[in-house]
């Protein structure tokens, strides 16, 4: 799912998405799915420079933010990233911030020149069958301490 346009940094004033130090690229993230439990752990790995916070579509402050760009925080096809002030989702979302996790990962922007539709069929088809071919796991619960700072809970 793509996320609306909006204007950079709109989310400050929408009543419905919790204060929060937008300095950081977030990832808002299915807290319950083996998937992105695994990407998020990856994601501690990777950032050695410390510029990722992550926290989950059910938080107040993931579910605001997909809300505030028109995205059903409970859709199973539904993430987003939010980097300077704008919301990517869909492969585009995870496009972009490879780069910020680790220069090497640059190769995998030539992915962006796949047409629109094609990025989102193929993003679609991982997050329609995730919970079928990786399982569920608890975000929130994994005991990696590199990970649980880095995750907000508001």
């Amino acid at each position: 799912m793509r996320p609306s346009r909006q204007t950079a940094y709109s989310y400050r004033n929408d009543a419905q998405v919790p204060a929060y130090d937008d300095g950081y690229v977030l990832l808002v993230m299915d807290g319950d799915c083996a998937l992105c439990s695994a990407s998020a752990r990856r994601v501690a790995q990777w950032d050695r420079d410390d510029r990722v916070r992550i926290t989950t579509a059910q938080s107040p402050l993931g579910a605001g933010l997909m809300r505030h760009y028109g995205i059903d925080p409970d859709d199973p096809q539904s993430w987003l990233l939010v980097m300077n002030g704008h919301g990517y989702g869909s492969l585009d979302g995870i496009l972009r911030v490879l780069p910020v996790l680790h220069p090497a990962f640059k190769v995998f922007s030539v992915c962006r020149l796949l047409p629109l539709r094609l990025q989102d069929w193929l993003y679609a088809r991982v997050a329609l069958n995730r919970y079928a071919w990786f399982g569920r796991g608890d975000l929130c619960a994994l005991p990696d301490p590199e990970l649980r700072r880095r995750v907000l809970s508001e």
